[in-house]
């Protein structure tokens, strides 16, 4: 009746060290797969935008400053922002998105439903006849 009061019982042997040990590997595992494997994956897709800027891009750089690629070498880049035409040097390191790219992707990604969808349609097409 009470027994939690009871101080002659013998504790659990080994069943707490197990429990312990697998929720801490349970942890690590959420750990890993929510923060670390989508930060790393981040740091990735940033990466090769950097590394596939090219002269006509347009971009917005991480303090807000937008305008035209001019001019990339190995880890800066130049930018020619408004009507006078002033040129801005910035680090590779600087870029925050690169609306040119951007903006083609969608594009691909819009042609790419649309044949989806046409073949799909063909398919159907075919299927009533």
């Amino acid at each position: 009746m009470l027994q939690f009061l009871d101080t002659t019982a013998a504790p659990a042997a080994g069943g707490g060290m197990a429990s312990t040990l697998v929720m801490l590997v349970l942890m690590i595992a959420i750990f890993y797969f929510m923060l670390i494997r989508p930060e790393n994956k981040r740091k990735k897709e940033a990466e090769q935008m950097r590394s596939a800027l090219k002269v006509g891009d347009k971009i917005t750089t991480i303090g807000g400053i937008t305008g035209t690629v001019v001019n990339v070498k190995d880890d800066k880049f130049v930018i020619e922002t408004g009507a006078d035409q002033v040129r801005i040097e910035f680090a590779k390191w600087a870029l925050s998105t690169n609306d040119s790219a951007a903006a083609a992707a969608k594009e691909e990604a819009k042609k790419a439903q649309e044949a989806k969808a046409k073949a799909k349609a063909a398919k159907k097409a075919e299927k009533s006849k």
